[in-house]
């Protein structure tokens, strides 16, 4: 009897914690998004990130701000999987699951791709990169009110946010 009080008090509270959990995530103030495409190369390339808004704020100082490492999204760290090697801006990816890390500017972006993808977006360690690569922004044609990304066949990627228009290639 002592077996199955136990039993039941602990799945009562596995039962509790897990929706506990799961509210928690669906109370968020930045929603979840997926962008996924399997490229020309037959690498699928898979970005699952959260969509922070703009909210009137200026990209570069009020939020994502220029020289600062950012993680690229809200809440866990922005993650970036390949299927395959593939190169970024024609250097060496391995296959695997990456954290996806920038370093905002007027005039270049540095996209991170970080060993260390499973954690808090805001616990990065430089030390884990395993690739860092310069791009240019560009103006976007229409403003984009929560951050997205956008894969195309082609192997181009685009992360859309306020005005601005973030390319990178990967092939």
């Amino acid at each position: 009897m002592k077996k199955l009080f136990v039993l039941t008090l602990i799945a009562g509270l596995f039962t509790t914690l897990t929706s506990s959990a799961q509210d928690d995530k669906s109370k968020r103030v930045s929603p979840p998004a997926v962008a996924k495409e399997t490229l020309a190369s037959g690498a699928a390339v898979t970005i699952d990130y959260s969509q922070p808004s703009v909210k009137g704020r200026k990209i570069g100082a009020d939020i994502a701000p220029y020289g600062k490492v950012w993680r690229t999204g809200a809440n866990e760290a922005t993650v970036f999987e390949t299927s395959k090697d593939v190169k970024v801006e024609g250097k060496a990816l391995a296959a695997g699951k990456y954290g996806l890390y920038t370093i905002p500017g007027e005039k270049e972006w540095t996209i991170i791709f970080n060993k260390t993808w499973k954690q808090w977006g805001t616990d990065y360690t430089e030390a884990d990169d395993a690739l860092r690569v310069a791009v240019k922004p560009g103006k976007a044609a229409s403003a984009t009110e929560k951050m997205t990304f956008k894969i195309e066949k082609s192997g181009k990627v685009s992360l859309l946010w306020g005005n601005v228009v973030v390319p990178f290639t990967v092939k």
